[in-house]
């Protein structure tokens, strides 16, 4: 992953986390635009893009009959989760095909919501570990390759943490988690020669 798409989710991020109220759990989410080459994924770019969890019908419905049901009551809450506005997928993937770069997958923030959610919530710790709703979206997506962003604030300080990860294969059973990628970060620094 360049550092300058990763600087432009942190940017992104911080921004939203800053937002957040034990109601509003604000989601920060992104596409990642890049290249597949022989066994790496180069993402160059993030694309952000509108939630459409409560404007689009499919998401509506989406969450009312699959999401509340099976991950909980939680998930009633609006600001929980992320459905890009179609318009902007569509965008997004017509910008990533003139620039010769291809949709790879997504990018979202976990907050440390034991620290900023509501009591009763409080006891469910995220990390850049996939919950079982992450679970969930990467296999249906089934995008190469999917980037959570724990970020976190001390005092007056930022810090984050990285994963990435790869939707289970099409044909595994429901309850089948995906499996961890190695990922790096490109740096601008270089060395001399």
């Amino acid at each position: 992953m360049d550092d300058h798409a990763l600087d432009d989710f942190l940017t992104a991020a911080v921004t939203e986390y800053q937002l957040i109220t034990p109601e509003a759990p604000l989601p920060c989410f992104a596409l990642l635009l890049g290249n597949a080459g022989r066994g790496t994924l180069h993402i160059h770019r993030v694309a952000f893009g509108r939630n459409a969890r409560t404007s689009d019908p499919a998401a509506r419905r989406e969450f009312s009959e699959t999401i509340v049901p099976r991950f909980g009551p939680a998930y009633e809450n609006e600001h929980r989760a992320w459905w890009i506005d179609s318009r902007d997928l569509l965008k997004a993937s017509k910008e990533a095909d003139a620039l010769g770069l291809d949709l790879l997958g997504s990018i979202h923030m976990h907050p440390d919501w034991h620290r900023l959610g509501p009591p009763q919530e409080r006891r469910f710790v995220l990390s850049e570990r996939p919950t079982p709703m992450d679970h969930h979206v990467f296999s249906r997506t089934a995008w190469p390759i999917n980037v959570i962003c724990y970020l976190e604030r001390r005092a007056d300080v930022f810090y984050h943490a990285l994963a990435a990860w790869a939707p289970p294969p099409a044909d595994a059973p429901e309850d089948m988690h995906c499996t961890e990628l190695p990922l790096r970060v490109r740096t601008r620094t270089t060395v001399g020669v």
